[in-house]
């Protein structure tokens, strides 16, 4: 019995990390979309706050869904990036999506990778977050459309 229970989750978290993580659904691009835009305010990161590079995707290039997602933290020394402070939120209603890539994102102190995400054909925008151990918060938005 103990075997047919450990073969069936085994095989259910397989499925699980075989397909690609659906970031955003359809309706809420959609929602995301028709907002109207909402005046932020531009705030420039304190001094030596961390940066955030994006690796992937490459933005010069068209984008198709699913596709992998890339960040680079790097962390002025002797401060280190926290991780447990990573946020990504999406569009316009800035809805937290950090868990949804949290379930397959592989996460360290120098970045993040995502194998695949999927999303929607349209526009996107996503923004993200990182705190170092000084507590020094870097934030980057990261806009494309998907063909």
């Amino acid at each position: 019995m103990k075997n047919i229970i450990f073969l069936s989750l085994l095989f259910l978290s397989s499925q699980t990390f075989s397909q690609s993580l659906m970031l955003v659904s359809e309706s809420e691009m959609i929602q995301s979309l028709s907002n109207p835009i909402q005046l932020i305010p531009k705030t420039v990161s304190p001094p030596d706050a961390p940066k955030i590079e994006l690796i992937a995707p490459k933005l010069d290039v068209s984008i198709s869904s699913p596709t992998p997602i890339q960040l680079k933290f790097l962390a002025k020394s002797p401060a280190t990036v926290k991780t447990d402070s990573f946020k990504v939120l999406y569009g316009t209603f800035q809805i937290d999506i950090t868990n949804r890539i949290m379930k397959v994102a592989q996460i360290t102190t120098n970045g993040i990778d995502v194998k695949e995400a999927s999303l929607p054909r349209g526009n996107h925008k996503l923004t993200l977050n990182i705190q170092d151990s000084e507590g020094r918060l870097a934030s980057r938005v990261v806009e494309f459309e998907i063909k």
